[in-house]
Order: C-alpha cells, then structure tokens, then sequence
C-alpha cells in the first residue's frame, strides 16, 4: 500500500510522525475521528485552520485511496508537492498531465500506491472514470472549495453541480465537504446539492485574528502601495487589482521602484502564469500583482500581507484573498485602498450580467462590502456578522479599534431605525428605511402609504449616509439581519426587542469618512505570541531557500515561517529538540534536521 503507517493508527499518531504537529488546532481531532468512522461531513473552517489535514490524516488512517476533488490544477501542484515532501504517497490527475504521466498515475491508483489523489470535478465525473473508481478501495470523498456547488456562492461552478451523484454513487464512501467561505444560505444550498443532509456539521468560525485589517481612503494609490510595501521589504505578499490593465501597469511602477514584482492575470500566456506562481513561490519575487485569477492556486503559507489596490465586489471574494495571507499563524496583514470610484465600476460590473436572480445577488454582495469598508465597528465583528457569526468583543487587531471613532449615546438613533423596519412590515432594504425615516417624499412611499406611518420623516436630523452607517452599525452589532434570499430586506433580530423596549442603551459611532493613519509595520513574533531573533530568522531563511533550489521546490515545502520563527524563539540544540518545534515531522527531520541544527549551533 502506498502509506508505510497501518491502516487504523492513531490519528494523533499520525499528526505527529507525518506532519510534525503534537496537537490538533480546534475541531480537527472530532472532524478526523468522525470521518476516520465513515462518516460524512460538511466542514466551515477558515482558511489557514488546517481544513487539510480534516482529509489527509484520515486518508492515511482509513484503508484504500482519498479522492480529493480540486478546482485549480495549481493548487492540486502544490499540496501534492507538500505532501511528497512529507513522505505521503500522493499524486494528481488533470488535463495538465502528459499521457505518459497519466498512465503511471493510474497505473498506481490500480495498484493501491496512493494514498490520495487529486481530481478535477469535471475530469472525476466522466462515466469511465466513475466506472473505474467503482473497482477500487477508496478511503474517502474530500469536495475542497465546496461553496462552488452553490448559486449564492461568490464562486459557482457549474460543473460542480454532477458532483451530487457521488453520494448515490458511492453510498459506503465517507464524504467531506471544506470550504473557508460560505454564509448560511449558500451552506444549506451546498448540503443540499451535495446530499449531506444527514452529514454532521462541524462550523469553525470564520476568525483570523493573525491578520490585520486596515481600509485606507484612496487617494494616491500608487504612492501609498509604494509606501506600505517599502516598509514591508523582504516579505512575500499579493496586490489584488480589479482589471488586467491595472495589474501590469501596478508591477511595472513597482519593479521601477525597485521591487521585485510581477503581474498574474488570466490573459496571459498559461507559460507565463506559470513563471510568476513558480518565483513567488520559490521567493524569487516579492509581490505579485493579480486579478481575482490568482485565486485559489496559492498554498504559500508565509505569505504576509495582500494589498485589495481596488475594492473587491463581495466580502466573501476579500474574505478568500485576504485568507492568502498568514497562513502559517504568524501576524500578517490586510490593507484595503477604498474609493467611490471603486463603487461605482462595482456595480457597473455587476448590472451587466444577463442573470436576473445572479445580479440581485451580486448586488446585495456588493452592497455588504461596501458596508463593511465604510464600518465605523471593529471591522471583525463587522466581518463575522457577515457570515453569522458574532464576536462578543472588539478585536484590538484592525483599524477602527486601533484608531477609533467619536462615539455617543445612539439608543435613540437605533430606536427609531429598528421601530421603522418594523412598522413597513420587515419587507424593504435599507435605502428604503432612509428615506422613510428622512420624509422623502417618493411616489413609493405615498403609494404604499409609508408616509402616514409615526416612523415617516422622526430622521429629518441626520444626513443619509449618516442614517446608512447607523444601519450597518445594528447590522454589524446583530440587531438587524439582511436575508440574501429575500432581495436584502431588513429583519429584526431577538436582540433588537430590548432596544425597542427602551431596556438597554447603546452607543453608536460618529459617522466620519474612511480615513485611517498609514498602517506600521508589525513586529515579528512566533504564531504563539514569542519574539523572534531576527537576524537568526534570516540566516534559517537562507538556508531554507539554499535547500529548496537544490531539490527544486518551493521554500515552504522545505519548512514554513511558522517552523523557522519557532526555530528562531527556542534555539533548538539537538535533534530531539528539533523534533519538537511544530512542523518538524521524522521524514523533514532526516532530510533538513543536520543542516538547520548547524546554521542553530553556529556551525552552519
């Protein structure tokens, strides 16, 4: 069999020897045994908190092979590559692959050699690859990026729609769906299309409290990414822009300035593509700038900031990009440079479609983002409530809490916007109860009588926007709710009645524009808060890089940031030691452990 590990160890054990890690971050170890146990699973985890290994370890732990289906052959590269690297006996199966190659492949799935495959949707859903499956001992069924199945995803795939067969298909099959990105209504649609009702539902909070969050108003774009980037020189991060054009012109004014940048957008060369992942993954290049096509292909995990130069057109889309950076637990960062300007191209973007149903949903999408680049709340809690979830606290890691704004006593204000949602009957958006509050005097409202209701024209005192951030501050504080399904009405929330009843006061901020101070850059510490010895950080870098050239594969294969910073904090002396820094496994200690123990002793 591929693994040299027996089917049936412990997990635990697994985790350890494999992957380098003594313990399981939060729900992996109840995920892994309940799958280990046949059982299917549908799994929200944000990115960076190990959905992975919610697969691989039962993969190794259960008998027969793992087949993961995959939605970018880039990505599929890579996490085959680090498995390898790890000892797994792990291979891929895509449009990509010489005929030679995809014999051999085969020829080692039908020999039981593989511990897990990589599979396309559109490539695992033929009928003679199906018909071939059917003939083998399979572990598993693992749907990576699985809010592709949905409509309401921000991601839809049809050709992962067919995927809904596998469960009929291959009813003794444990399957697992994973995706970092899906609000309740696209969850359900998912567990739906997938046939997981009877799945168990393991929710890992959407939280990355690594990463900072800044929104900065924009108005000299290429100074200011100049600037942020100058500070952060040495380290490895992405810049996210909306068009082709703009992301070659933004590489070739960094690469003047000196930067060592390269832009990635789907118009060029699959070669050229190609060339750009392969150096920022090798570190040969700092930045890439890119289009949202340099999406879901990147498993670099020391990777420390993404810079959105445009606004992105829904929160789940900056969700995922932002989710590139920090991977490995260290601080990282998330600078978004917002204008008006972006807004409108947005919604010009998004009223083009031909989709009815699809533009109504783009559009609420797109309105939720930009609530969340105005927020004058903790920008995590404003995030989280996004995706149903609330934080009980400000975060003290983004920049409305680390700048904040002039608050007040705003009961009366929230009062009178959740007495106004309920009095036009919860059935209207929020531009709608700004104008009732406000007395316009719209042929709408007269039509539907709204402006005889007590609530008409008690806002006259406050500006629009000034009623619109009040709004998205009940939103954020889950006082409200917007139903995506429902064309974005308002509804109250069971928190809303004691606000209503007059039985709790709240304070709200003074609205103001997006105008934050440029973000310094962050110290570097381990991912468990320890100082880190810079200069002996950089002499591991160098090493690691030295190794990874000569076996010709990416720096983090070698060892991730996470793994140098620790090695970096406690000094490790001896191989034991060694061991015992997280993600040090047994196959990367015979391999590195000589080299980097020298560089730690002072003989490298």
């Amino acid at each position: 069999m591929g693994h040299e590990w027996i089917p049936g160890a412990d997990p635990r054990a697994v985790l350890r020897e494999v992957f380098g890690y003594e313990v399981f971050r939060p729900l992996q170890r109840e995920i892994i045994e309940h799958v280990v146990g046949g059982g299917d699973a549908f799994v929200l985890m944000p990115t960076g908190g190990g959905k992975s290994l919610c697969y691989q370890v039962p993969a190794l732990v259960r008998p027969g092979t793992a087949v993961v289906v995959s939605p970018l052959i880039s990505l599929m590269k890579d996490q085959v590559d680090a498995l390898v690297a790890n000892g797994v006996a792990a291979a891929f199966y895509n449009s990509s692959m010489e005929e030679s190659e995809a014999r051999r492949t085969l020829a080692r799935l039908h020999a039981g050699e593989l511990d897990l495959l990589y599979v396309a949707p559109e490539r695992l859903m033929t009928d003679s690859f199906l018909a071939r499956l059917r003939t083998l001992p399979l572990a598993l069924f693992a749907v990576d990026e699985a809010h592709c199945v949905s409509q309401w995803g921000h991601d839809f795939r049809p050709e992962y729609i067919a995927l809904g067969r596998l469960r009929e298909l291959f009813p003794g099959v444990p399957l697992i769906a994973l995706t970092a990105t899906a609000d309740e209504t696209t969850r359900a649609d998912v567990i739906e299309k997938l046939g997981l009702r009877g799945a168990a539902l393991f929710a890992g909070g959407f939280d990355r409290p690594n990463i900072r969050f800044t929104v900065v108003a924009k108005s000299a774009p290429a100074e200011q990414l100049l600037a942020f980037l100058r500070a952060r020189r040495g380290d490895s991060g992405i810049v996210y822009c909306l068009s082709r054009k703009r992301t070659e012109d933004v590489a070739a004014r960094l690469t003047t300035a000196g930067i060592a940048a390269a832009a990635y957008h789907a118009g060029l060369p699959a070669a050229e593509r190609t060339r750009v992942q392969e150096a920022f993954l090798r570190d040969e290049i700092e930045v890439v700038v890119a289009t949202v096509a340099f999406g879901m292909g990147i498993d670099k995990p020391d990777v420390r900031f993404v810079v959105h130069h445009d606004m992105p057109k829904n929160i789940e889309g900056y969700y995922q990009e932002i989710g590139r950076a920090g991977r490995d637990g260290m601080p990282a960062e998330a600078l978004l440079l917002f204008g008006m300007q972006d807004v409108v191209t947005a919604h010009r973007l998004v009223e083009s479609g031909s989709d009815p149903v699809q533009v109504r949903v783009e559009q609420h999408k797109l309105s939720a983002m930009v609530a969340f680049a105005e927020s004058l709340t903790c920008r995590r809690r404003a995030l989280l409530a996004y995706f149903g979830e609330m934080l009980g606290h400000d975060c003290g890691n983004c920049d409305v809490c680390l700048d904040p704004p002039e608050r007040y006593d705003g009961t009366e204000h929230a009062r009178k916007a959740l007495s106004c949602v309920y009095r036009v009957g919860q059935r209207f958006g929020a531009r709608y109860i700004v104008d009732v509050l406000r007395g316009a005097g719209t042929a709408r409202i007269r039509e539907l009588g709204h402006d005889r209701l007590s609530t008409y024209g008690i806002g006259a005192d406050l500006s629009a926007d000034a009623w619109l951030s009040v709004i998205r501050q009940l939103v954020h504080g889950g006082f409200l709710r917007q139903d995506i399904a429902e064309y974005s009405v308002l509804k109250l929330t069971a928190a809303a009645s004691a606000l209503l009843r007059g039985e709790r006061r709240l304070d709200l901020a003074v609205h103001r524009a997006a105008v934050r101070p440029h973000p310094a850059k962050q110290a570097r510490l381990t991912a468990d808060g320890r100082a880190v010895d810079d200069a002996l950080f950089g002499r591991l870098r160098a090493l690691r890089r030295r190794l990874a050239d000569e076996q010709g594969v990416p720096a983090y294969v070698v060892f991730s940031d996470a793994t140098l910073a620790a090695m970096a904090a406690v000094r490790p002396q001896t191989a034991d030691e060694l061991l015992r820094v997280s993600g040090v496994g047994r196959v990367k200690l015979a391999r590195y452990g000589a080299a980097f123990l020298a560089a730690l002793t002072g003989g490298g």
